[in-house]
């Protein structure tokens, strides 16, 4: 549904159905780990020791808290290997997936951003 811009039909109730859900997806994935964890796993599967290797500055402690709350919301997958060692691997699942054109987005607004604050200095 494209954004209702103020006019003659516009309404509180309105404005109300464009921000709820907004704000719903901004405070789940608001924080400094969820997305980069997102689209660490969108380049594949990965282990733990891998994603913490590529995600620079984060504790184990908080990869393990993001990864729990991202599998619990069903955005990623874990899945244990019976083998000796036990393998661990995570992956993002369809839903997760569908964040895609979500950090596309964000990605392409950034570099515009950037750019034109670079050219106010």
């Amino acid at each position: 549904m494209p954004l209702v811009k103020k006019g003659p039909e516009h309404s509180p109730k309105q404005c109300q159905a464009q921000l709820l859900p907004v704000r719903d997806a901004l405070e789940f994935l608001s924080g400094k780990w969820k997305l980069p964890i997102i689209i660490s796993l969108s380049f594949g599967n990965k282990r733990f020791r891998e994603m913490a290797n590529e995600i620079q500055g984060i504790t184990d402690k908080m990869l393990s808290k993001e990864l729990r709350d991202l599998e619990q919301n069903l955005l990623v997958k874990r899945t244990v290997y019976d083998t000796v060692p036990v393998k661990v691997e995570y992956s993002l699942t369809d839903y997760g997936n569908s964040l895609d054109n979500v950090i596309d987005a964000l990605r392409s607004w950034g570099i515009q951003h950037r750019k034109r604050i670079m050219k106010k200095q």
